[in-house]
This record gives structure tokens, sequence and C-alpha cells, in this order.
């Protein structure tokens, strides 16, 4: 498995970066990477007096941080499974693109992991807000890139800079084969603007996402029982005590904690 921890702030704000993390076909050595290039960014601005954060939306005026996750799949030989030597990929990268699709509503939970994190989330602000694919079209949850056909490969790009990168890169990996182990047949690719299109929406909020992670079968073939039940309890005890905090409070505590 080649994944790339593309973690794509969309350097349209001010202070904005893209910075593109080397792929690996250890998917824990691109997680370690993930989390420890956030540590070293943080603690490299406040050595300078400045403050560095990940957190998904800081300003409401400015485009938020997001994370594009891009993966493939390869053979025992190095052959990508999701190359059919076409731009339109193979029954096998459809099959993930599938899983991706039907787990997303479940997942959604590890890809937007706090109450800040639903901010960035709004039509037209460079997030996905619709459960669609698409080949090169930066409005959909799941984009098809172009390029070679050597280089086929998903980039799921719901998830914002926030995010654990464990538990995201598991969810999205473990629905991708989901998908394959059922053979499930994704809809049609949309064209267009999504946001222009009647899709069926991602889970809108923190409460909506908490209780889609719970009750999801995809998640339960993913996860522990414990695990699942652990951090449902965890986030609806932060839903609660978040509620509490004022709009100033909340970012204050975010832009230093993610």
């Amino acid at each position: 498995m080649d994944i790339d921890a593309d973690t794509a702030f969309s350097e349209a704000g001010i202070g904005q970066f893209e910075i593109n993390l080397l792929h690996s076909d250890d998917v824990l050595k691109v997680a370690d990477d993930t989390w420890l290039f956030k540590m070293l960014v943080k603690g490299l601005a406040r050595k300078y007096g400045f403050a560095a954060s990940f957190m998904a939306k800081p300003y409401p005026a400015w485009p938020g941080n997001g994370m594009h996750m891009h993966f493939s799949m390869t053979d025992k030989d190095g052959q990508n499974l999701f190359d059919n030597g076409g731009p339109e990929g193979s029954t096998l990268m459809k099959q993930a693109v599938a899983g991706c699709l039907q787990a997303m509503p479940g997942t959604m939970l590890l890809l937007a992991p706090h109450a800040n994190s639903y901010d960035r989330l709004v039509p037209e602000a460079h997030a996905p807000t619709g459960i669609a694919w698409s080949y090169e079209n930066r409005t959909a949850a799941l984009r098809i890139p172009s390029g070679s056909h050597k280089a086929r490969r998903i980039e799921h790009r719901v998830a914002g800079g926030d995010i654990n990168p464990y538990l995201m890169m598991a969810g999205v990996l473990g629905s991708a084969l989901i998908g394959i182990e059922d053979a499930l047949e994704p809809p049609p690719p949309i064209s267009g603007n999504a946001y222009d299109l009647e899709l069926e929406q991602l889970p809108g909020s923190w409460a909506a996402a908490i209780t889609a992670f719970e009750d999801s079968k995809d998640m339960a073939r993913i996860f522990d029982p414990q695990l699942i039940d652990n951090l449902v309890r965890t986030k609806r005890q932060e839903l609660h005590y978040m509620a509490e905090l004022s709009e100033e409070e909340v970012i204050d505590l975010y832009l230093d904690t993610v």
C-alpha cells in the first residue's frame, strides 16, 4: 500500500502552506511522520515566538486546513493494482472507492474529530460536503488525480488538519479494504461542481458524527469494540464540556492543542 499524507493546506489564507510528506509502503511510518511533522512545526514556531496550528478552521473568513490522503495498492512485485493502463483505473480501485463512500458517514468522526472541524465543512469553502467521487475534481470527497496511469491512486479529501493520523488512516484504509473484500460497486463518478448537486451529505455536526461512528457496521469491522466504545464516550464528554465554552475559549483551546 502506497500512502501519501498530503497535509494540504489550501494556501489561500494568510500564513498557510501546503506540505507533502513522502509516500511509503509502510502505513504506520506515514502516520508517525504526520504526527512528528505536526509536533516539529509547532515546536519550531514556538521557539521563534510564533504559533503554528493545524486547527481545521481557525479564522471564519479564511479557508480551513485540510489533510488529504493519497493511497494506492501494490502487489508483491510493486505493481500498482489501481492501474489498468488507462485513465479510469482498475476494478479494484473502484471497489476501494465504493468502500470509502459507503463508510464515509461512519468515518466522519475520524475525519473531523473536534467541534471546530465542522466549521470547515461548508459549501464552496475548499472542503467537500457531499458523498461522491470524481476524476480530477476538487469539489468531490474522493478524487482520482490525473497524470500517468502508473501512479493511479485515490485522494481522500475530507479530513482536516486536526485529525489523529493513526485513527484516520485506519478508518480510510479499512473502508477501502471492505469495498474490495465485498466487491462493492461505486455509483457513477460525478462531473461539475459537487456543491451544486443533490448528493447525500456528510454528517454536518460533531454530535451526528459521533452517533454515525457508534452505529456504523463498517467501523465495527475495522476497530475493536472497546476502542469504539472508549472513543464515543470520550467525544460525548468533550461535546458536553465544549458547549460550556465561549467561541473565543474554543479557538484558544484548539489553536494550541491540535
